[in-house]
């Protein structure tokens, strides 16, 4: 069933890109089915650049490099603009599909994870945390128990780092899961470039992103700290239309929903029109459904809909694919810059998908 999924979702893709591009997406919208994923990996870099830190915000986006070489190394400058972002966007976009047998066939929604648990660790009281920094690339980080599979992600993204030097780890990370998104037919995601690697000091403590096993007040303490309400947590959940648990990483097993490759609003429509009960197994506790018990939902999860005030949002998306993008690309575009210092001229960027 995996690679019919697959397969299904891969047609999808790349034969009605250019009218969905063109006329609204809606009738795919509706129809549409996903396809799931998440990893682990290395973190460290081929890259034959030795970089300045900080050196991207303090250049108001330029990036000061050295280079590896017998003679004397003299700094360099180098701006990038807008096609310099697209050439990077465009790497990533050829490769999302470049090993069949990687879960469902893409990379792509163990990038947007990527790209969301580096962002989720923000604090709005101590300023601490968010994209600016990859600290997960240090294993305080790295191995907290939310990122586990996470290192094929930044596996995924190394050569496209060494391929392009001058992008920080942080905007590498932020712009990977823009692509990812925009690639498995999601709204446009504009960006801004400007994050700067930090060192291990500026590390997170463990605890700071959602534990799938909680309820309504566990996700209301999460994310108010970062400083979203409740219509914007049941927007952000809407990612969980993408990708797949690993019972080797989480503990949980199976998508949530069977097109975890293509972003619609089925997410949604499954929390309120199937039957969910307790799955039978010897792992932690999540839902299946009653019906094919192939998907999956989480405790916090079925929270959106045993809250009444999260229940009435989800309801609307569930109603309405087209609401659900307009709030996720503005919803997910906060989490993405959640403790960023902009410069005043970093300007928002809209990329084109490669097969628009």
């Amino acid at each position: 069933m995996a690679s019919t999924t697959r397969t299904f979702a891969r047609a999808l893709r790349t034969s009605t890109r250019p009218a969905f591009a063109a006329a609204p997406r809606v009738a795919f919208r509706q129809s549409g089915r996903r396809a799931y994923s998440s990893e682990a990996g290395k973190s460290g870099s081929s890259s034959a650049w030795i970089w300045a830190a900080g050196a991207a915000a303090a250049l108001g986006g330029g990036a000061l490099y050295y280079t590896n070489s017998a003679a004397p190394s003299t700094p360099k400058v180098f701006t990038p603009k807008f096609e310099d972002y697209q050439a990077v966007y465009n790497e990533i976009a050829s490769r999302l599909e470049e090993k069949d047998d990687y879960d469902d066939g893409s990379y792509g929604p163990v990038l947007v994870r990527l790209a969301w648990h580096a962002s989720g660790t923000y604090d709005k009281e101590t300023g601490t945390g968010g994209s600016n920094g990859a600290t997960m690339r240090f294993a305080p980080e790295g191995s907290h128990g939310a990122n586990a599979g996470l290192n094929a992600a930044r596996d995924f993204l190394e050569p496209i780092k060494a391929k392009f030097p001058w992008i920080s780890y942080s905007d590498l990370w932020i712009l990977a899961g823009v692509c990812s998104i925009q690639e498995m037919l999601g709204p446009q995601i504009p960006y801004r470039p400007g994050r700067a690697d930090r060192d291990i000091s500026a590390c997170t403590p463990d605890g700071r992103l959602p534990d799938a096993a909680q309820g309504q007040d566990h996700l209301r303490n999460i994310f108010y700290r970062m400083g979203f309400n409740d219509q914007e947590i049941v927007a952000l959940a809407g990612a969980h239309a993408l990708g797949r648990c690993h019972a080797n990483r989480s503990g949980y097993e199976g998508p949530w929903t069977f097109s975890p490759t293509v972003l619609t609003n089925d997410y949604y429509k499954l929390l309120l029109n199937e039957k969910w009960q307790w799955k039978k197994w010897e792992g932690p506790k999540q839902y299946e459904d009653k019906s094919t018990k192939s998907l999956m939902m989480l405790p916090a999860d079925l929270a959106l809909i045993q809250d009444k005030k999260f229940k009435a949002y989800v309801e609307k998306y569930a109603a309405d694919n087209d609401l659900f993008f307009k709030d996720f690309s503005a919803v997910i575009v906060k989490l993405f810059e959640l403790g960023v210092p902009f410069t005043e001229s970093a300007e928002k960027m809209v990329f084109k998908p490669t097969s628009a």
